[in-house]
């Protein structure tokens, strides 16, 4: 059963799925908040929200949390092949995750120490606009969910630091960090992402 996160919580995957994990699946999903205004337009025929195009990224550090590599849309698999994007969704609409991320955990290179799974609005709507925000951690061999995290928080940011994943003692933890932010890309949250390292 899969565990709800708090924010700043910590845990083990290998614990938590109840032995070690190898792939895993980072999925992120997100509604476009409906307005009572859009309520109205769509009893009447018209839409009932506009769309929300959330992008998921993450960042591979090193030891010394230097930038090592960065998987985003407009880069889908990192250049070791560990980890691959399945692509952009620009709307959020439909159930279930809108963008995925895959990490192959066997194969993240041995000098990486962690991994910072970001959402960023790129058009620069507020997380005002959205609702039913996630992240969550699937089993990618029995597509179980092993951990969720709620992006509950609603406001005038534009992105969010959604989690971490690193390496102690031999076996991979997550870090649930929900820190709000500023920006639309990866290189606008650097300096903000680097503070949780």
């Amino acid at each position: 059963m899969a565990i709800n996160l708090q924010k700043g919580q910590k845990i083990s995957l290998s614990k938590e799925s109840g032995g070690a994990l190898s792939k895993i699946v980072m999925g992120v999903g997100w509604d476009a908040k409906k307005s009572s205004v859009g309520l109205l337009k769509g009893m009447f025929g018209g839409g009932s929200s506009s769309a929300i195009d959330l992008d998921a990224s993450c960042v591979l550090f090193d030891e010394q949390n230097a930038v090592v590599d960065t998987v985003y849309f407009g880069q889908l698999k990192s250049r070791d092949g560990s980890i691959v994007h399945t692509g952009d969704n620009r709307t959020g609409d439909g159930d279930g995750d809108d963008e995925q991320i895959l990490v192959d955990l066997d194969k993240i290179p041995a000098n990486i120490k962690s991994l910072v799974f970001t959402v960023s609005s790129y058009t620069g709507q507020t997380f005002d606009t959205v609702e039913n925000a996630y992240c969550r951690i699937v089993d990618n061999n029995d597509k179980n969910e092993v951990a969720r995290y709620t992006l509950s928080s609603q406001g005038s940011h534009t992105a969010q630091i959604m989690a971490k994943l690193y390496r102690h003692n031999g076996e991979w933890k997550m870090h649930a960090i929900g820190e709000n932010g500023t920006g639309r890309t990866i290189a606008d949250l650097l300096p903000k992402i680097i503070v949780h390292l």
